[in-house]
């Protein structure tokens, strides 16, 4: 029987012990290694010279100017993409969710930009873009909103909230489809009381659908500010960073520095300082978020 109980106790750790190996070979050895070439100069055409120069590689971050544009970047890029999809999916979810003909193909088709490969949907957009055969600028001229084409992706001043555009589009149906299954969840008893008091549409969306969707909110608003915050696919097909550094963000800095320049040892350097201030930020964010749920 003591034989059995102890079996029993460490069952559920051998079950687990392949994902935990898995994990560790995959997510952490990676992200030790980054922190090791990090400390170090290493440039891969030069594979020789690998010296050991501390925190050099974070100084030199903080006084590159690349570096505060690509932050500011990221800034704006999360502050504007995760919003406007968390928006977007909630208005997309509401409608969804009324009782109209064809509501099941329409819930099939607002799956299919989510589905799309990120290099499909960013060819698909800058082609969108085009400023010689873009739909986009085709439409705006023929109904005058436009006098000529406009170069939507090689315009510094619009590249960036372009891609923004494209990407809401994009994620937008992630959140539609939690948000979705949220509101199915709440009890048709609530609203049915709540009209009874007399509550407004307002009051009900307030008071009843907003506080039984709000940890979907929080959830799905998580994940996708982790995803948009490390996306950089759709970055780099439509405009791989340019024109000149107008769509730089933290994640494609570091990766043209690895890539581009062979900079192992910055490029890691930038990449682990983007992961702290990613950490930071979401525990900042899941504080604020549990505070709300609490009240």
């Amino acid at each position: 029987m003591t034989r059995r109980r102890k079996g029993g106790a460490t069952l559920p750790y051998w079950l687990l012990s392949p994902a935990v190996v898995v994990t560790l070979f995959i997510v952490f050895v990676p992200m030790a290694e980054a922190v090791f070439l990090s400390l170090h100069d290493y440039l891969i055409w030069k594979p020789t010279s690998f010296a050991f120069v501390g925190l050099k590689n974070f100084i030199t971050a903080l006084g590159d100017e690349v570096f505060w544009i690509s932050a500011w970047h990221t800034l704006i890029w999360i502050g504007l993409t995760v919003p406007a999809q968390m928006l977007l999916g909630l208005v997309t979810a509401l409608l969804l969710n009324r009782t109209f003909p064809w509501r099941g193909l329409a819930r099939a088709l607002v799956i299919i930009p989510w589905a799309l490969p990120s290099v499909i949907t960013a060819l698909m957009w800058r082609w969108i873009y085009d400023a010689n055969n873009g739909v986009l600028n085709d439409i705006l001229v023929r109904i005058g909103v436009l006098q000529s084409a406009f170069p939507w992706l090689a315009d510094p001043d619009s590249a960036l909230l372009s891609i923004v555009l494209t990407l809401t589009w994009q994620g937008f149906p992630f959140f539609a489809v939690m948000i979705l299954a949220g509101l199915q969840a709440i009890p048709s008893s609530h609203y049915e009381a709540a009209d009874i008091d007399g509550a407004t549409t307002w009051q009900q969306f307030r008071h009843v659908t907003l506080p039984g969707i709000a940890g979907v909110l929080v959830t799905a608003g998580l994940l996708r500010l982790i995803w948009v915050a490390n996306s950089i696919d759709v970055i780099f097909v439509m405009t791989g960073g340019g024109p000149g550094y107008a769509t730089y963000t933290l994640p494609l800095y570091a990766f043209i520095e690895a890539r581009t320049s062979l900079n192992f040892g910055y490029g890691s350097a930038l990449a682990v300082m983007f992961t702290i201030i990613l950490g930071a930020f979401i525990v900042f964010y899941l504080r604020r978020a549990g505070r709300s749920l609490e009240a």
